[in-house]
C-alpha cells in the first residue's frame, strides 16, 4: 500500500514556490527515515508498514537503499519546500526476466501542512517521467487504500487504472482496510507519449 495524499489545486503561497523535486541520494537519508516514520505514524491506515517496523531500519541502511548503484533503478523522488523534504514517492523495478517489464510505486506520502498543493502530482509526475525512461520497462502499478480517495483520484488522472481490489488487505487494530490495485501502461492511454 502506498499512498497518502491530497492534491486539489490550491494555488501555492510565495513560500511554496521554491519547491524543488529531485531523487534522493544517500545524503538525505536522515531527513527520508524521518519522514518515513511520520508517514506510518500519521496515516496508519495507508501503509503496509507499521512505524516499529521502520525503527528497525538503521539511518545506515537507509542511506545504502537511497545510494545509487549501476543497473539498480530503485529510486525515491523528493519534493523540498524551501530545503525541506515536504513530499516522497518511491519506486522499484521487478527484478525476474518474465517480469523486469513492471515497476512499482511505493510510500507516497505529502506532509500535512503541503497538503492541497499540487505536491503529489509534481513528485508522481517526476517519479514516472523517470520510469518511463528504463529501456523496458512498459508499466507501473501501486496499491491504494480505500481509506484514500484523493490519492486514487490523482492516479486516475495520472492514467492509472483498477485492475483489482484486496479485501482486508492491511489490519490495524481491529480494523481492516481493503486495497485497490492500480496500473499505468506507458504504451496506451493518456501517458502515451506524454511523460
Amino acid at each position: 500500500m502506498c499512498c497518502a495524499v491530497t492534491d486539489t489545486m490550491t494555488p501555492p503561497t510565495k513560500q511554496e514556490s521554491a519547491l524543488e523535486c529531485r531523487v534522493l541520494d544517500a545524503s538525505d537519508a536522515e531527513a527520508y527515515w524521518h519522514f518515513r516514520l511520520e508517514s506510518l505514524e500519521r496515516e496508519p491506515l495507508a501503509f503496509t508498514e507499521a512505524p516499529s517496523e521502520h525503527r528497525q531500519m538503521t539511518i545506515a541502511e537507509t542511506a545504502e537503499r537511497l545510494r545509487q548503484h549501476p543497473g539498480n533503478p530503485s529510486f525515491v523522488v523528493g519534493a523540498f519546500v524551501n530545503g525541506k523534504l515536504a513530499g516522497i514517492a518511491g519506486f522499484y523495478r521487478q527484478k525476474g526476466d518474465k517480469t523486469r517489464h513492471k515497476g512499482h510505486v511505493f510510500g507516497v506520502y505529502v506532509a500535512a501542512e503541503h497538503r492541497g498543493k499540487s505536491i503529489a502530482r509534481q513528485v508522481m509526475t517526476e517519479l514516472l517521467r523517470r520510469a518511463r525512461a528504463l529501456p523496458g520497462l512498459e508499466q507501473v502499478d501501486l496499491s491504494v487504500a480505500e481509506t484514500q480517495p484523493a490519492a486514487r483520484k490523482l492516479y486516475e488522472s495520472l492514467g492509472f487504472q483498477v485492475w483489482g481490489r484486496e479485501p482486508r488487505a492491511v489490519k490495524v487494530g481491529d480494523k481492516y482496510v481493503d486495497e485497490e490495485w492500480m496500473v499505468v501502461r506507458f504504451d496506451q492511454g493518456p501517458l502515451r507519449g506524454r511523460i
